[in-house]
This record gives structure tokens, C-alpha cells and sequence, in this order.
């Protein structure tokens, strides 16, 4: 009788280099692995193995992860079903992670695909194979991080020797077979720099100094590949080389100081200099911003990352705060966020009435911030919010604050929970800007907004002024919804409750009277404000309000009468 024809594996060969040295010549390692894989495959031809045409290569990639092209373009291929077999010359190819292998074993397991070692003889579907491998994997794992302690300790000997160990090469300077050298044109660029900065005072007018004599950074490598050439400085980058102590001659090394072998290029005196006017410059920072009006400073940020600095104008005797982006500030418009300028009272009264808000539901209290009309619906409402300033809440609770086109983002202290009442004003007196940015959040709120007009930044003049007010009970009412609105958005949005289903059970009212007033809880300030002042329409209900509410607040404003 005839044999049955075994069925056709397809199989894939995977080849890793962890260095990129001699991958340049005509027969590499990589070449050298693929050629004994080919060589098994073959072998295996009775079975019905098959190679396939497709190379997976990684060369100059450590196996400490999985992020690498070959592999990730190899897996998406088990995915997809298109490899049964994954043929590697040594298991430490694939991986030298305990961790990671066992990500992979299961990927395979669950796509039927199978795993061979050219120079390993084992079988991942049995258990004597698997701890086979295990034991061969925590042997590389071991060996990988071996040889990282090696570097390490190797690169904390040069050091100390003041040998340059490689990475980026600071301006003024270049790299020519391991050495360092002057680049004097650079130089002399990075002498402007200190001496002007002495003379300004000023990373902002430095900044400005610097792109009139057209000077610029050095080019740098983009993640593709090119060059890229910044057309100015930046004021991390600026701040970080001004603190440079390479320019002196000097290595710096886990906080310690060590004679370097390169020459300096800055005079020790003008650099001592410059550290002592950075130093007084934190200093008077810090304390300005201790008593700066904008209490936001340090926190703000547009969505595209870029810090948010006070500003203002002046029109006929009156002084206007604004914050914004400093894209716009260094002339860097088109990196800019979607809201690049935003008026300063306008942000700083939204956010402390979303922080007292907050507080307030944390509290299980229901009533409405004090910014926007306070109203105390009859409970007992915790008092830690009232006894704080508006500076000194935000000092206490924010880490950081994003203005998005719809919305903004509060990321709050992890701390903020923890802390008591009496520490809240020392804490603050920090000021804003000294908050642990490193730190993860607690909780991020996010809460719906779109900056007013100017007009509208002066309150709201209501039509019809003759107009009978909202008795007090209709006044207690809406409001009363509002904050109930409110709550419940809240506890959906921080995972406090998971449906209106359950806000309905826990209310005892039918879900579908919770899900008509959720759309109180979006209601504009100022129309909060006019009607917790009796000054919006007299016929105003809790229904009208619910069902005719549209989304944007100047529509919500206009609707209700608003000049």
C-alpha cells in the first residue's frame, strides 16, 4: 500500500545578532545561523517541512525584549496562520527573557505553531521539554545580565578615568575614533552662549538673542534616520548645557566629579558665574511664583506638551491675564496646542470650582461650587474645602493640567487623599510648580470646557431684566438636579458606579429618569450662576432644561437669554 503523504509545514527561520560588528561582511553570522537552519529544514523534507522565502533578520538587536522588526513581522505572520513551524539555531535567538518566552510559548501554543533549536533537541508540547528550555532560558537570562554588570561596571571605570564612553557629543565638540576633540567654530558658540546668558539673565531672552545672530543647536538623528537641523534652541536643552560640566574639563558620573580627558572650552570663573545666577534665578522663580495672581503657573499645559506661561495686557488702565503656550511664545506657532491662549481669572476660577466640586463628591455632598453661585442643599458638607484658598487647593490637590479643545484635564496628587486639612496651606506654599511631575496620578479628571469670549468673561447680561425671578423652590430644584447630575457623571466617569442602571437602583428611581437629568451635568457656569442669582428665565424647569440643554455652553447661554 502506499504511504500517506505528509502534510506541508511551512516553516520560517529566525536569525538575531545582538552587535552590529562584522554584519557587514559577505558571510555573517546571521548568514552562518540561517545556513544550519536551511540545512534541518531539508532534513526534515520526509515530513513535509517547507521553507519558506521571506528572511527574518534582526542584526545589532539585543534579546533582552521583543521589540524587534523581524520578530514583531514574524509573529504577526503566526497570527495571521501563515507559519506552522519557527526553526531557530539556539533558543537564546529567539529570546534571553524567562518572562518573554513564556509570552511566546503561548502565542505559539494557541496558533499550533511549533518550536525547534537547531543545536537543542527538545519538544515544547511535553513537560520534561518545557523545563528543558526553561532551564536553558534562565541560563541566558543569567548570562544577559552578567554581561550588562560587566558594561556597567566598565563604563564607571573609564569614568572615573575621565574617558568619553560614547553617546551624544555636546556642543563644541566632536568624536574621531573614540576621542574627543574641539570643534572651535562650535566653541566659540557655546562661549556666547555662557557669557550672553551672564548678561541677560535670561533663558527666554537668550533664546531670543541666540536666533538674531542665527546661531543653532547642534543636528541631531531623527527616529528615521535623517538629519534633522533645528532651527533654534529650546530651553531644556539650553538649561542643561549652561549646567554642562564638560565644558570645564570635568566627567560627572552619579553625582560624582571626575578630571575629564577632553579640553575645556569655558573658563572655570565664567562658569561658576553662570551656576550662581541659575541658582539665583531658581530662587527668585520660585518666589514669584509663590506670589504670582497666576496660581496655574508651572501646571498648564496645552495638549501638545507645551508649558503654558503667564502673560497680559494692558488696556486703558486695566491689566488682562492670560496664560499661553510657549510654541507661541518662541515663535513656534504650528506647534502649538488647540488652545494656545486662554484668559487667566476665566481657567483658574474653572479649575478651583472642579476642585471643590470634586472635594465636595468625594464627600458625598451634594451642592454647588462656590465660583459658580454656593448653594448648601441642606447636608452637611465637609468644610476642608471652604478653610483652603484657591491657590493653596490647587497646591495641594494638581499635579498637572491639560487643556484640550473639549475638555480639561485635573491629574491630582497620588498624595492628595492622604494629606490632612492643617498640613493643606504649607504644602501649597511649595507653590504650584514644585509638584513631582515623575510621579504617577491618583486620579485624572477629565471635564468638559471651551474657553468663553472676552465678553462673556465679564458675565453674562440676562434679557428681560424685568422679567419675574425663579421662586426659591424652582431655584432649589434645578440646582438640586444639577448637583445629582453631576455626582453621577462623576462616579461613572472615576469608576465608582458602572451604569445608570445601577445609579437607578441606588437612587430607586427608574434608569430612564437618571438618564434624562445626565445632561444637567454639563450645564455652562455662568447659567448655573444666573440661576442660583434668580436671574435666569422665570418658566426655566428641571425638564425644559434637561431636554432642550445643547452642548455647547455659549448655545446653553444664548438659549436662556444671555445678551
Amino acid at each position: 500500500m502506499k504511504a500517506p503523504t505528509p502534510k506541508a509545514l511551512r516553516c520560517a527561520i529566525y536569525t538575531r545578532k545582538s552587535t552590529e560588528h562584522n554584519l557587514d561582511l559577505a558571510f555573517n553570522s546571521l548568514d552562518a545561523q540561517r545556513e544550519a537552519c536551511e540545512a534541518y529544514v531539508k532534513s526534515q523534507a520526509h515530513e513535509g517541512w517547507r521553507l519558506v522565502p521571506e528572511h527574518y533578520d534582526d542584526g545589532g538587536l539585543s534579546g533582552a525584549s521583543l521589540d524587534r522588526p523581524a520578530l514583531q513581522l514574524l509573529l504577526d505572520q503566526v497570527r495571521s496562520g501563515e507559519v506552522d513551524v519557527i526553526v531557530v539555531y539556539k533558543v537564546d535567538r529567539l529570546t534571553r527573557s524567562l518572562a518573554d518566552f513564556a509570552k511566546l510559548v503561548e502565542t505559539f501554543d494557541k496558533h499550533e505553531v511549533s518550536f525547534v533549536s537547531v543545536t537543542q533537541s527538545f519538544n515544547t508540547t511535553s513537560s520534561m521539554g518545557r523545563l528543558t528550555l526553561n532551564v536553558l532560558l534562565s541560563f541566558a537570562q543569567f548570562e544577559r545580565e552578567v554581561i550588562g554588570e560587566r558594561v556597567r561596571d566598565k563604563i564607571a571605570a573609564s569614568k572615573r578615568k575621565g574617558l568619553w564612553v560614547g553617546g551624544p557629543v555636546p556642543l563644541g565638540y566632536r568624536s574621531v575614533d573614540k576621542k574627543i576633540g574641539v570643534v572651535e567654530e562650535d566653541a566659540e558658540i557655546v562661549r556666547t552662549i555662557f557669557r550672553r546668558y551672564l548678561a541677560l539673565g535670561s533663558i527666554g531672552l537668550l533664546i531670543d538673542d541666540l536666533h538674531r545672530r542665527g546661531a543653532m543647536p547642534k543636528p541631531r538623528i531623527g527616529n528615521d534616520g535623517e538629519t534633522v537641523q533645528p532651527t533654534h534652541f529650546m530651553v531644556g536643552p539650553l538649561a542643561h548645557l549652561l549646567k554642562n560640566r564638560f565644558y570645564v574639563g570635568e566627567v560627572v558620573y552619579r553625582g560624582e566629579v571626575h578630571p575629564g580627558e577632553q579640553l575645556p572650552i569655558v573658563d572655570r570663573e565664567l562658569f561658576a558665574a553662570v551656576q550662581a545666577k541659575l541658582k539665583d534665578g531658581t530662587v527668585t522663580r520660585k518666589f514669584r511664583r509663590s506670589q504670582s495672581p497666576s496660581f496655574l503657573m508651572g501646571l498648564l499645559y496645552d495638549d501638545r506638551g507645551n508649558r503654558m506661561s503667564p502673560s497680559h495686557a494692558n488696556k486703558k488702565g486695566v491689566r488682562y491675564r492670560y496664560y499661553v503656550s510657549q510654541a507661541i511664545l518662541q515663535n513656534r506657532r504650528a506647534e502649538a496646542g488647540a488652545i494656545a491662549r486662554v484668559a487667566g481669572p476665566e481657567i483658574e476660577e474653572f479649575v478651583v470650582a472642579a476642585l471643590r466640586h470634586h472635594v465636595d463628591q468625594t464627600d458625598q455632598v451634594e451642592q454647588i461650587d462656590p465660583i459658580v453661585g454656593e448653594v448648601n442643599l441642606g447636608r452637611t458638607k465637609s468644610s476642608t474645602p471652604m478653610e483652603i484658598s484657591a491657590r493653596d487647593l490647587v497646591g495641594l490637590l494638581v499635579e498637572r493640567i491639560v487643556l484640550r479643545a473639549r475638555h480639561i484635564e485635573l491629574a491630582l496628587r497620588p498624595e492628595a487623599s492622604d494629606v490632612e486639612p492643617s498640613r493643606a496651606a504649607g504644602l501649597a506654599r511649595e507653590g504650584p510648580g514644585d509638584a513631582d511631575q515623575s510621579a504617577p496620578s491618583a486620579t485624572v479628571l477629565q471635564i468638559p470646557w471651551a474657553p468663553t469670549t472676552a465678553s462673556a468673561r465679564k458675565g453674562i447680561a440676562w434679557k428681560s431684566s424685568t422679567q419675574p425671578n425663579l421662586n426659591p423652590e424652582m431655584i432649589a430644584a434645578l440646582l438640586t438636579a444639577i448637583a445629582k447630575a453631576r455626582s453621577w457623571m462623576s462616579d461613572l466617569a472615576e469608576g465608582r458606579t458602572n451604569s445608570f442602571e445601577e445609579i437607578a437602583r441606588r437612587e430607586d428611581k427608574v434608569e430612564r429618569h437618571i438618564r434624562n437629568l445626565a445632561p444637567l451635568a454639563f450645564v455652562s457656569p455662568r447659567v448655573i450662576e444666573a440661576i442660583a442669582n434668580g436671574a435666569a428665565p422665570a418658566d426655566l424647569t428641571v425638564t425644559t432644561l434637561a431636554h432642550k440643554l445643547p452642548h455647547r455652553w455659549a448655545e446653553q447661554e444664548s438659549m436662556l437669554g444671555a445678551a
